[in-house]
């Protein structure tokens, strides 16, 4: 039974090709052929600043391939050349680190505003709508493999590890964007022997462990619609950092930025947030938060700085539309809890270290502007509604991840309300379920929230009106 509904490279010619035809071509005034898929490549776009949609191919292929866009060629550029990265200092101990093997060729093309169609290898390229109506939103979607805390998670069986049941399921919601909220490669470590689950797993932070946990589990999601991705705390420069660079950020990739070397984590870890427009006067900001820290920066520390600087570029942006979704890995105004050693419960309030920071310029925390917050970093789905004028926050990290989080009362204690000032309102939470967050634009400051189960099953309905939320279930069972 459903729940009730809540009150209120550049481009090559083929040397064969006549020269007319060549010209006719490089005019851009016929469809470029398709040339053979190499044994192996991931085609995507994932959108920037301002909404520039940008295409990627990472392949086997010694060439970045002719894109085809509303049938013209769309040359693509090399974003980064296959490469074996030095062992760099990790957030695991060295001889638990290793190498990053990037043996696949990473090409990308910004496509034209208002593209109708694209393809590459002969295949669909999902394309961006002026105003998507239907959001997908998945997040903390790896395979948990950490030797500090013995944690080791079944990735070869689907049942532990359902990112790929997650992201067919969303797909056949068919959305017309997906928001992922960070969090992509868990594998960071050698599953140890003898532990079946995981045996001959990829790990570390090369291609093999980024495909074995995003673009292999996470196919037909990315052939669904263009992503946003943000970036979690696990794309730090000490980890997964590299691939992120190279795969997934939208933006240029400059040297120095690339977290190859440590001694330039000051630049790789950090960048400015942008926007990403909805219409309809709305539009996604998302906020870079992968150095940010739970336990608050000691004084001197530079990511307050670098997190002062952010809110004020977000509060820029939060000014050129009406309604917007703040997007950052970190809840800053979200729960969760875990249990200690000895059983008692550790308690995680809203990210301290974007607190001091966003509170230091804006006791409210986040731009009068920003309606709503979208978070991941906990393992659970949450939501939160505050009577204090805060914007709801919701947390969607359950899809795919080991879910480390316990059970939490109906309402929370006082002594472990997500942040200073805050009075809740409302309060929904479901613990131990892997899935992903749909959103139906219905108004213009409107939204509503289905939550979904793996399978695509209903098991929660909310609605976001302004910067108040409610759903319709709040212990989801």
């Amino acid at each position: 039974m459903e729940p009730p509904l809540p009150s209120p490279i550049p481009f090559r010619l083929p040397a064969a090709l006549p020269p007319l035809a060549a010209l006719a071509l490089l005019a851009g005034c016929a469809t470029p052929p398709a040339a053979s898929p190499p044994p192996e490549f991931s085609a995507y776009v994932v959108m920037g600043e301002q909404g520039a949609a940008v295409a990627r191919v990472v392949t086997s292929a010694a060439n970045c391939p002719a894109l085809a866009s509303d049938g013209k060629a769309l040359a693509m550029t090399v974003r980064a050349l296959p490469a074996t990265l030095a062992q760099r200092p990790t957030a695991s101990k060295p001889e638990d680190s290793k190498a990053s093997v990037f043996p696949m060729l990473t090409c990308e093309a910004v496509l034209p505003a208002g593209t109708a169609s694209a393809s590459v290898y002969g295949q669909p390229l999902p394309v961006p709508r002026a105003a998507p109506r239907r959001i997908a939103v998945i997040g903390d979607s790896g395979c948990r493999m950490k030797k500090k805390d013995n944690e080791f998670q079944d990735c070869h069986d689907v049942q532990q590890f359902p990112l790929a049941t997650v992201a067919a399921a969303a797909a056949a919601w068919k959305p017309d964007l997906v928001v992922h909220v960070g969090d992509y490669l868990y594998r960071e470590n050698a599953c140890p022997d003898g532990k079946a689950g995981c045996a001959g797993s990829p790990w570390g932070y090369g291609w093999d462990a980024w495909h074995a946990d995003l673009f292999q589990p996470a196919a037909p999601l990315l052939q669904a619609a263009p992503w946003v991705v943000l970036r979690g705390n696990h794309e730090s420069c000490q980890r997964a950092g590299q691939g992120w660079w190279r795969l997934l950020d939208p933006r240029p990739l400059q040297p120095g930025r690339d977290c190859n070397a440590a001694a330039d984590d000051s630049l790789g870890d950090y960048s400015d947030p942008y926007a990403v427009p909805l219409g309809g006067d709305a539009q996604l900001l998302v906020v870079d938060s992968a150095a940010t820290t739970w336990k608050g920066f000691k004084p001197g520390a530079p990511g307050f700085e670098r997190y002062r600087d952010a809110y004020r570029k977000l509060d820029i942006l939060s000014q050129q539309a009406t309604w917007n979704f703040a997007l950052m890995h970190h809840p800053i105004l979200g729960v969760g809890v875990e249990l200690k050693p000895d059983g008692g419960y550790l308690w995680h309030k809203g990210d301290l270290g974007l607190q001091q920071s966003f509170g230091s310029l804006n006791p409210g925390l986040l731009p009068k502007n920003v309606q709503t917050v979208l978070s991941g970093h906990e393992h659970l789905w949450e939501q939160l509604s505050f009577s204090s004028g805060h914007p709801s926050q919701f947390i969607a990290g359950f899809s795919g991840s080991l879910e480390d989080t316990v059970p939490m009362p109906p309402v929370l204690p006082p002594e472990v309300l997500p942040a200073p000032g805050v009075a809740i309102e409302h309060f929904s939470t479901w613990i131990d379920g892997f899935g992903f967050m749909g959103l139906e634009r219905t108004g213009p400051g409107d939204w509503d929230v289905t939550v979904f189960d793996r399978h695509g099953q209903i098991k929660n309905r909310c609605k976001i009106a302004g910067r108040h939320s409610v759903c319709g279930v709040a212990q989801v069972k």
